[in-house]
């Protein structure tokens, strides 16, 4: 294996919360795939803001607003330039992933679905790429398909294309990364097929952006979603990526400030993209504060970022494949950010408990993928998900901690 030319040791400083102990051992950070933890540029940022530019934006003459509002708009540049947008103005500040779901699903259904119309998800789906869903079609008289996921995790390409033959589909959203699973979904070869049948598409890549290059261009998607939080940045803020002929198309979502050009009672005449979609007074310092934790990726470099996790992933698949009765939950050969696993017949949630005392933090639970566990006649899983702090020797204590924790409960 190709050592990662990468300083984990010295990117590992740039997080302070990495310093302290829990239960007098040193903090396993290893639930990332629920959020990242913040470097110190994106701390200082979010500090610098409210001590030194907080104000509203686009509706001040003073010199606070402007300077507020010029830093809101470059990091909307930044966050375009990351993910190759072809306009500044297709990418909408929302509260999340989950915001920017339901946002396309409540806008697309009111403009286009109507009864007898059917939308098209995947087996693994979050709940948040599954609920909007269920409730435009349900609203509009439209009917939800799922593409089926094959034992290993991987999507059953061959029903996807029988689904994407259904006369009645107008809609497929799905997930780049698995956020259990950890599958990478062949997504750029799924979006041409749906093209080939007119069928626009939009992405949730809150598990993708941080662990891989993503290009809205190359992909020529319809509309892709993402979390501050989980790149590194803020939590209550994410976007929105829309092609301009699409965003154009869509209704607004909210009513209120900044989304209106001009309101009497008789009419109102809405604002042009991106205010359209950005009713009322935004997370000003998350929008801003984003941009910072864009910058912090961009200067380690996404492909090495990649590289490295590929290395860790790689490593820690090895090591925890050699403890008993372990049994991992989806094993697709293309993977990235975590791992769901089960020990014998010990339930996660005490194996994640044992495992907290040893400080090491994991996710246990369905990971809000009932339909998934489902799928696997499971409860849920153990989930251990990495980013770019983490350590072979974080993987080494986790392995060895999964082995005491067995012990314990056997």
């Amino acid at each position: 294996m190709i050592e990662t030319k990468l300083d984990i040791q010295k990117i590992r400083k740039e997080f302070p919360i990495l310093d302290q102990k829990v239960y007098n051992k040193p903090l396993v950070y290893l639930d990332n795939a629920a959020t990242t933890q913040k470097p110190k540029l994106v701390l200082d940022a979010l500090e610098e803001y409210y001590t030194t530019i907080n104000s509203n934006v686009h509706r001040g003459v003073h010199i606070l607003s402007q300077r507020a509002t010029e830093a809101y708009e470059v990091s909307r540049k930044k966050i375009a330039a990351f993910i190759n947008a072809k306009h500044d103005y297709e990418v909408i500040f929302t509260k999340g992933t989950t915001d920017s779901l339901n946002l396309v699903a409540n806008c697309f259904g009111r403009k286009f679905l109507k009864p007898g119309d059917s939308v098209l998800v995947s087996a693994m789906e979050h709940h948040s790429n599954i609920v909007p869903w269920q409730i435009t079609c349900e609203e509009h008289g439209a009917q939800l398909k799922v593409i089926p996921i094959l034992e290993n995790g991987e999507l059953d390409l061959v029903k996807l294309d029988e689904l994407l033959d259904d006369p009645t589909l107008k809609f497929l959203s799905l997930t780049y990364v698995s956020n259990t699973l950890g599958t990478v979904n062949p997504v750029k070869e799924i979006i041409e097929k749906a093209h080939v049948k007119d069928i626009p598409v939009m992405l949730d890549v809150a598990q993708a952006i941080q662990h891989m290059p993503l290009d809205v261009q190359d992909l020529d998607v319809e509309f892709v979603a993402f979390s501050g939080h989980k790149m590194y940045g803020p939590t209550g803020i994410g976007c929105l990526y829309g092609k301009e002929e699409w965003l154009n198309k869509l209704p607004p979502y909210q009513g209120g400030g900044d989304m209106i050009k001009e309101v009497t009672f008789a009419k109102t005449i809405y604002n042009d993209l991106p205010f359209k979609f950005e009713a009322g007074t935004p997370d000003i310092s998350g929008a801003i504060v984003l941009g910072y934790a864009v910058d912090f990726l961009e200067q380690i470099g996404i492909e090495q970022i990649q590289e490295a996790e590929h290395e860790l992933m790689t490593y820690a698949l090895g090591q925890l494949s050699a403890i008993p009765d372990l049994k991992f939950i989806g094993e697709a050969k293309n993977r990235t950010g975590g791992i769901s696993f089960l020990v014998g017949n010990i339930h996660p949630f005490d194996l994640g408990e044992i495992l907290d005392k040893q400080g090491i933090a994991v996710r246990t639970g369905h990971h809000c993928c009932q339909p998934l566990m489902g799928i696997y006649h499971i409860p849920g899983t153990v989930r251990a998900s990495f980013a770019i702090y983490n350590t072979k020797e974080e993987i080494d204590q986790l392995a060895v901690g999964i082995e005491k924790a067995a012990a314990i409960l056997k």
